[in-house]
C-alpha cells in the first residue's frame, strides 16, 4: 500500500509523448522506491544494535573492565587512611562553607561504610546515583555545588591511592 500510494504522487510525471511504456516506467519507479526503503530501513536497524547483541564482547574487553579492590591494598585500607585525610583536611583555612559540608557528609558516609554498603558485600559495584541523593539530602547543596566541592576529596582519594600503590 506505501508503494502504491508513493507510485500515484508520482504518475502524473509519466510523459506517453516519449513513446516508453508505462508498465516498466512504473515498475522502475516502484523498484527504486522499495530499494531505498530497503537502505533506510537497514541504516535504522544498523543505528539500533541491541546491548544484548553486543553485550557479550562489551564484557570481554580488557579496556571496559575495571576492579574496585587491588589485590595489594583493601578498600579498608583506604577508608581509614582517606578518613584521616579528609579530617585534617577540613580543618584548612582556605576551605569554603560548601566544601566543608561535603566533607562531613564524607565522613558520615565512610565512617559508616559497613552499614551502607551492607547489601552489595557480594559485589563491589554500587549505584552512584544513590550516593549522589544521599549527599544532596545530607548537605542541602545542587547536584552541581556537589559535584565542584568534590574536586578537592578527589585529589586527596587519588594521592593516597597513589600512595598505597607504590
Amino acid at each position: 500500500m506505501d508503494t502504491h500510494s508513493f507510485l500515484m504522487t508520482k504518475i502524473d510525471k509519466f510523459k506517453p509523448a516519449k513513446e516508453k511504456k508505462a508498465y516498466s516506467y512504473f515498475g522502475t519507479i516502484c523498484k527504486n522506491y522499495l530499494m531505498g526503503q530497503i537502505l533506510k530501513d537497514q541504516k535504522e536497524m544498523n543505528r539500533k544494535i541491541s546491548y544484548e547483541d553486543i553485550s557479550g564482547d562489551v564484557h570481554n574487553m580488557p579496556d571496559m573492565i575495571y576492579y574496585i579492590d587491588n589485590e595489594d591494598v583493601s578498600s579498608e585500607e583506604i577508608i581509614k587512611k582517606f578518613l584521616n585525610e579528609l579530617k585534617d583536611n577540613m580543618n584548612e583555612p582556605n576551605i569554603s562553607e560548601q566544601e566543608i559540608k561535603l566533607g562531613e557528609a564524607l565522613t558520615d558516609i565512610f565512617t559508616n561504610y559497613g552499614a551502607i554498603f551492607q547489601e552489595t558485600s557480594n559485589n563491589n559495584k554500587f549505584n552512584k546515583n544513590i550516593i549522589l541523593f544521599e549527599l544532596r539530602e545530607m548537605t542541602n547543596l545542587s547536584t552541581k555545588e556537589i559535584r565542584n566541592s568534590l574536586k578537592r576529596y578527589k585529589k586527596i582519594y587519588f594521592h593516597i591511592v597513589n600512595e598505597l600503590l607504590k
